[in-house]
């Protein structure tokens, strides 16, 4: 059987905090068991355009996704070409997921839960309040995964960069949230590894101490990699954020154009 393959994409956790305060991923790292990386997201570091270059593999400047308000993606993404290859994707992940990739204005009654394969992205949890909690939403990840049986699952959490933009990235509460996460995924992590799935663990963006994020600082754009699975090398590379649609792809063996990142993967 091929290997599914999960992203999970912790909206605003910087490297800083990342390399400081996930004990358990780096741990995991330390045996070798994975590989932490760093990579600079795009610009500008903003979440949706950055959920639009993690998941199409195209970058803002040239996608058209350039700002928050912009809704709707034009571009071939992952949940595109997995539904053409007759694989299952599905996301529990904030509204704007859903409104990208199913082109459309998100309505809390119709579509907080979904099951429809007239979509693009056909199976899904989506939330639309910044601090739902991310216990309840990898809960949410986990159920779409074994229910529908998915190849690809998008896992998309908010409560880091909530915390950030409440109370900036130097903050106990932000250091918290990191550690949190990492606690909760060591509840599933062991689960996906043992059922031989290729997860990528990154960041859309990071924070800066001003409780924001948009610019060019390292703060706010020097962002983690955490890559568990089979399917990764564990080599000594510099990844761009534009190569991990494509990464994915490969690992789903989906046929793609999309720019990917060879050394990150077993030849």
């Amino acid at each position: 059987m091929m290997a599914g393959a999960i992203l999970v994409v912790l909206d605003g956790l910087n490297y800083e905090s990342a390399s400081v305060n996930m004990g358990y991923l780096s741990a995991l790292c330390r045996e070798n068991v994975g590989k932490f990386y760093s990579l600079h997201c795009e610009l500008p570091s903003m979440s949706r355009p950055l959920y639009e270059c993690l998941l199409t593999g195209v970058k803002p400047a040239l996608s058209g996704v350039v700002n928050n308000a912009l809704c709707f993606s034009r571009q071939k993404s992952i949940f595109d070409l997995s539904k053409n290859a007759g694989l299952k994707a599905g996301a529990a992940a904030y509204h704007w997921v859903f409104e990208l990739y199913n082109r459309q204005e998100f309505k809390p009654h119709l579509h907080r839960h979904i099951e429809d394969e007239n979509f693009a992205l056909p199976y899904g949890h989506f939330y639309y309040e910044d601090d739902y909690l991310d216990s309840h939403l990898f809960a949410d990840g986990e159920h779409l995964r074994k229910k529908y049986a998915l190849d690809f699952t998008l896992i998309h959490s908010m409560n880091i960069d909530d915390a950030g933009h409440k109370f900036g990235s130097c903050s106990t509460q932000y250091a918290n949230k990191t550690k949190k996460a990492d606690c909760i995924i060591s509840h599933y992590l062991p689960t996906w590894l043992d059922e031989g799935i290729n997860v990528l663990i990154t960041s859309d963006h990071g924070m800066d101490a001003g409780r924001s994020h948009g610019g060019l600082s390292q703060s706010e754009t020097l962002v983690p990699l955490f890559v568990f699975g089979e399917a990764f090398s564990h080599a000594e590379t510099t990844i761009e954020q534009d190569e991990i649609c494509g990464t994915i792809c490969e690992i789903l063996k989906l046929k793609h154009e999309k720019k990917y990142n060879k050394n990150l993967l077993k030849g």
